[in-house]
């Protein structure tokens, strides 16, 4: 069920869940960065500029996404962006660059494998297209 699932994904949904994951990840950021902060152990001001940073990163997807065909260009470039999150991701984890406490690393492994299926869908659904 689940391979027909991902086997049926356009580029362009992909794009789409993307642009909707990412306008969540910016409501969230900016709207609760404190509370955000304060779960996971990522300094407030750095979660508040990441969902202003993510803003109009949304907006490219959803434009992106709105051509019933979108550009291979453009989607190779959205998979290129978010190959460049999960490593930036990874690096964070990896370098111990902020004082994460358990739900912290479970938080940026988990939106960093999201970040990784996404990218994998638009990969998948921009070869069937040709």
């Amino acid at each position: 069920m689940a391979l027909a699932i991902v086997n049926s994904i356009s580029a362009r949904h992909a794009v789409l869940a993307d642009a909707a994951a990412s306008a969540a990840y910016c409501a969230l950021f900016i709207a609760a960065s404190g509370l955000v902060a304060q779960l996971t152990g990522l300094p407030a001001g750095f979660v508040f500029w990441i969902g202003v940073a993510l803003l109009p990163w949304a907006a490219a997807l959803a434009l992106i996404g709105r051509a019933e065909t979108p550009a291979a260009g453009a989607v190779e470039t959205v998979i290129a962006g978010n190959a460049l999150w999960v490593v930036a991701s990874i690096a964070v984890l990896a370098l111990g660059v902020f004082d994460l406490n358990a739900l912290g690393v479970t938080f940026v492994v988990a939106q960093a494998v999201v970040v990784a299926i996404l990218a994998e869908l638009q990969f998948l659904g921009l070869r069937r297209a040709g």
